[in-house]
């Protein structure tokens, strides 16, 4: 069995040795979600862990006023919902469908006897814990104290690098991000992020398409970011 250590990352984030995601797919339902169909809710009660499978899945969450926020876009291959499953405390986000989805899902009782039966499991979501815990650290860094183009380019370049990584990747080059969205991780308006975009468009340095963003010099961002 590979080590922790030896986990492949998915754009930052620690991923599941192949003998853990074994025993987690043994006990999978699997689940088809329409675009914009809803996962879970905020508040609701922790019933399974998930897995992306196909399509992608957006975590949001909403203030009082209307206003959302996009935390993140997982793509196939990313688990998700572990936090809530230890805790045995409701989901602090809504998990949203960006498109048409197929979501593994591994029921809590199952979930508890494998980490129950292994021991060492417990490691590896403890690592895959703490990447997503320092990667809300770098996002609160980058929404609050970057100016726009740093924090968008260091966002075009880590989706870049977590969709390479991804089991649908599949030769695809194009990331399949709206500028509405983007706009939602980074706290601004989508016209701010058309505008960005369009600029490095002029540049050469990415490709616009409707839903999509296509990087096509990534060492220039690199260098922005």
């Amino acid at each position: 069995m590979p080590g922790v250590a030896e986990a492949r990352r998915h754009g930052g984030e620690a991923l599941l040795s192949p003998e853990l995601e074994a025993a987690l797919r043994a006990n999978v339902m699997r689940r088809q979600l329409a675009r914009n169909e809803v996962l879970f809710t905020y508040g609701s009660s922790p019933e399974a862990l998930f897995c992306v499978a196909r399509g992608r899945i957006r975590f949001s969450v909403t203030a009082a006023n209307g206003r959302e926020a996009v935390l993140s876009v997982l793509e196939p291959g990313q688990w998700f919902g572990e936090v809530s499953l230890f805790m045995d405390a409701p989901r602090v986000y809504d998990a949203r469908a960006v498109v048409d989805c197929e979501v593994l899902v591994v029921p809590a009782q199952a979930f508890h006897a494998i980490v129950d039966h292994r021991p060492a499991f417990l490691m590896e979501f403890t690592q895959l814990i703490c990447s997503r815990y320092r990667w809300a650290l770098e996002w609160i860094d980058e929404t609050i104290l970057q100016p726009l183009p740093v924090r968008l380019a260091r966002r075009l370049l880590a989706a870049q690098h977590a969709h390479a990584l991804s089991e649908a990747a599949d030769g695809d080059a194009a990331l399949h991000l709206s500028q509405e969205d983007l706009g939602h991780m980074l706290g601004v308006s989508r016209q701010s992020i058309n505008r960005q975009l369009k600029a490095w468009e002029a540049q050469g340095i990415l490709r616009l398409d409707y839903g999509s963003v296509t990087l096509l010099d990534q060492d220039a961002l690199r260098r922005l970011a």
